[in-house]
């Protein structure tokens, strides 16, 4: 972003920003290309950013994350996204489960599990989705019947990342039939540890290959009593209440990665020369990235605006809706546009405008549809 964009932030913010634009630069965009050629899992990485603390960064001090503001942390996204969109959606997924351990659980699951996640030894996966239920979390069909000390899990997720690397899985399971939306709970599954979690495949993507995506079979899968994470029949609840700041965050990871495409059009276009000059001179080019710099900056604004009012505990609904709808439409238009500004070059994989317009696609589908965020912004407006 412009100098400019700094003068909000405060010194913490500023640092935590650089530092994961440094890392971004020094340890992932040398590999990125190659991760995205293979869909290989980034272990090296990861072991990298969970040296600086980036991997628990919503994770409290006390349990050996860094404790970091919400905005602190959806600048780092944006930062990893701008080099990898598909890592920083990794450490989105993984952080969110750090933060809903350290919110909802009790003092014995925080100790057990929460220096695993800050350290990176145990990668956090959410189980929600279903083949048949992706955006309507009340349609769910996944059990969990309580036997003696133990819940049994039975049920197929979908479209789960990190799914099949997890150490550490918050299912999301009917405890109660008959209660609606009151009869939901979250659980947290050790997938190295209980028989019955079994990764049915691994999906092959049009983009974001380094958040490797399973489908996730649940049979007969037993745990202890004492992982239910909240109160029985509060999954649903807290899991709507998570919302908000996930889709800020996912609004991050559509902007660094337009921020990246716009970056790579302007040098482009400073370069490549027609008519005896750079096509940079070309009114209609020149007009183009103007329109990708202004929807860039509104878009880091206005997701730091949503971020902050996250981290007051303000209701926002709407605004993180509006944060996410705005980002992931303005991203696969700035993408799409610096695809084009590259000419026949952006269409090869020897340019990464062609990654950017591949991972960025899915950020106007999870977390939530665009449609879904239009409901939500409307329901909000009366």
């Amino acid at each position: 972003m412009s100098d400019t964009s700094a003068i909000f932030l405060n010194e913490q913010e500023r640092l935590i920003r650089d530092s994961a634009r440094k890392v971004a630069a020094e340890v992932l965009a040398p590999t990125a290309a190659e991760r995205d050629r293979t869909g290989a899992w980034p272990r090296e990485e990861l072991a990298a950013v969970a040296e600086l603390g980036f991997l628990g960064m919503l994770v409290p001090e006390a349990y050996g994350g860094s404790g970091a503001s919400f905005v602190e942390y959806c600048l780092a996204i944006e930062e990893f996204a701008a080099v990898d969109t598909g890592f920083a959606t990794l450490i989105h997924v993984h952080n969110s489960v750090g933060l809903t351990i350290a919110r909802l659980g009790n003092e014995e699951q925080k100790r057990k599990f929460l220096p695993g996640i800050a350290d990176g030894s145990r990668i956090g996966a959410f189980l929600l989705s279903e083949p048949h239920a992706g955006s309507d979390t009340a349609a769910f069909r996944t059990s969990a019947r309580r036997e003696g000390d133990s819940y049994v899990l039975n049920g197929s997720k979908q479209f789960i990342s990190n799914g099949n690397e997890a150490g550490v899985g918050l299912v999301l399971a009917v405890t109660d039939r008959n209660a609606g939306k009151k009869g939901s709970s979250l659980l947290i599954v050790e997938p190295k540890v209980h028989a019955g979690y079994v990764v049915a495949r691994v999906e092959h993507k049009m983009g974001q290959r380094s958040a490797q995506v399973a489908a996730i079979q649940l049979d007969e899968c037993r745990v202890p009593a004492e992982n239910l994470l909240g109160a029985e029949g509060s999954g649903y609840r807290n899991v709507m209440g998570s919302l908000s700041e996930g889709r800020v965050a996912i609004a991050a990871v559509a902007t660094g990665t337009a921020r990246a495409a716009l970056q790579a059009a302007v040098g482009y276009a400073q370069e490549r020369e027609a008519y005896g000059a750079p096509i940079i001179q070309l009114q209609g080019v020149a007009f183009d990235l103007a329109d990708m710099a202004t929807r860039v900056e509104l878009s880091h604004q206005y997701l730091v605006h949503a971020a902050r009012l996250c981290e007051m505990g303000v209701p926002c609904a709407k605004e993180a809706s509006m944060a996410k709808l705005f980002a992931s439409e303005m991203a696969e238009k700035v993408c799409s546009d610096a695809l084009q500004i590259h000419g026949g070059y952006g269409y090869l994989a020897d340019f990464p405008v062609e990654r950017y317009c591949r991972d960025v696609r899915v950020t106007r589908i999870y977390e939530g549809t665009s449609h879904i965020q239009k409901l939500i912004i409307v329901r909000h407006l009366a």
